[in-house]
């Protein structure tokens, strides 16, 4: 791919804005970014709080520590996070630097101040607003679409930023998913300057490495990755690959202060697109630029099949990071389009039906059944064997196979998005 090629551009600008670091599970620390904006824009320590978020987003706080609050769970501890002890110039890395006199400040204004949460009245499946009340001044800041797209800024009931597109998550994304392909992002990862992605790609091996290391060490979650670890042994490949990824997620669930790189709004995601393949470059002893294009692979083949789906629903995001993992091994191994274009259709013929119900522990588990799928459809195509137009909701040739997922994820489970989310609030 010529770098003159609009499509080069448009990768490259993909690439950089869907990889970025974040401390913690994405929802809670959206709504600990939303409440430090709001208390800059204050100006001063608020006495009131009201926050209103969709049903999606309570789905995915309710269940995850959020991280250095000592342990604290659900959207008070988020929001109270950010306006007392965050940093709302670190965005997504907001609270990554509470110390202990923050912690307390915390607690002490969770007793003490007036906190409201509601549901959103919105039909956006996204939807965050963080108001703030101090004396006579008021100040709101909306999150939209997606974990840093502030769309609506207010004082003292005076609009000062309003995003009239903040009604359509196309034209709130900087640069147009529409034309990606899996063909597409074969090309561009053989041909792309390294020199342009290398900076992002290798912050994406250190952060998640790190955190998938933390999370075999320590007492994290369901310790998934330590299990696998322990009971099919260091030695595979394959366990190591989906036990590191599964790791750096329990370890994230519980409140880890280590940062990752994030792909698709999702922590979890970009472990599970990046660590398998970093493993596997390992296992193969490959050279630094080769795991590069690799990941270019994995990333960007996440990021394809969410554009269909949505930030938010009941499919699960570690499917299609996991479905990505395969094509970014299968990359690593010589693969190009027709080998990565079979393993993402047999990998989706067996995991698409994995449900989102929220993020918490067992997304470990969910991530080291992704991963595994993503890794057998590869060896199945290696061993001449493949899932068929027809095969279920499997249909010929890969685009329009992951077309037919992002009409199962966005249309197909809404209402299942709305029963598991009464059934999670005990409706």
């Amino acid at each position: 791919m010529d770098k003159k090629d609009k499509r080069y551009s448009a990768y490259l600008s993909i690439l950089h804005e869907e990889l970025m670091p974040a401390m913690g599970c994405t929802e809670p620390i959206a709504i600990a970014y939303a409440g430090a904006m709001a208390h800059k824009i204050l100006g001063r320590l608020p006495n009131r709080i009201v926050v209103e978020a969709s049903d999606n987003i309570i789905k995915n706080v309710k269940s995850v520590v959020v991280p250095n609050t000592g342990g604290l769970k659900g959207i008070e501890a988020a929001v109270v996070a950010g306006i007392v002890a965050g940093d709302a110039d670190k965005v997504l890395e907001v609270i990554a630097k509470v110390d202990d006199t923050g912690r307390e400040n915390i607690v002490e204004f969770i007793n003490t101040k007036e906190l409201v949460v509601q549901p959103a009245d919105s039909n956006i499946i996204f939807d965050l607003i963080v108001k703030v009340y101090a004396g006579n001044d008021s100040a709101s800041v909306q999150i939209s679409h997606y974990h840093t797209n502030i769309v609506r800024v207010t004082k003292n009931g005076e609009t000062t930023l309003y995003n009239h597109h903040c009604d359509d998550l196309n034209t709130s994304l900087k640069t147009d998913r529409s034309l990606m392909n899996v063909e597409d992002i074969i090309d561009f990862a053989d041909s792309v300057d390294i020199n342009e992605v290398k900076d992002a790609l290798q912050q994406q091996i250190d952060y998640n490495t790190a955190i998938a290391k933390e999370g075999i060490k320590g007492n994290w979650g369901a310790n998934v990755g330590s299990v696998l670890l322990s009971s099919w042994g260091e030695n595979d490949i394959k366990v190591r690959a989906k036990a590191l990824a599964a790791a750096g997620s329990d370890a994230r669930m519980s409140g880890c202060e280590l940062p990752v790189m994030i792909v698709s709004g999702s922590g979890n995601q970009g472990l599970t697109a990046s660590v398998p393949v970093i493993e596997y470059a390992n296992e193969l002893k490959l050279d630094k630029e080769s795991l590069y294009r690799g990941l270019l692979v994995s990333n960007l083949v996440t990021i394809h099949q969410k554009t269909g789906i949505g930030r938010l629903s009941a499919y699960c995001g570690a499917v299609s990071a996991g479905v990505g993992a395969g094509a970014g091994i299968t990359y690593l191994y010589g693969g190009r389009y027709k080998e990565v274009a079979h393993t993402i259709v047999n990998a989706l013929a067996i995991v698409s039906g994995i449900v989102c119900d929220g993020a918490k522990p067992s997304c470990a588990g969910k991530i080291a059944s992704a991963v595994e799928a993503g890794i057998l459809g590869y060896h199945m195509y290696k061993n001449g064997q493949q899932f068929y137009g027809g095969d279920g909701i499997v249909v010929k040739g890969v685009e329009n196979t992951i077309k037919n997922i992002g009409r199962l994820g966005s249309i197909g489970m809404r209402e299942t998005d709305k029963e598991i989310i009464r059934m999670m609030l005990g409706k």
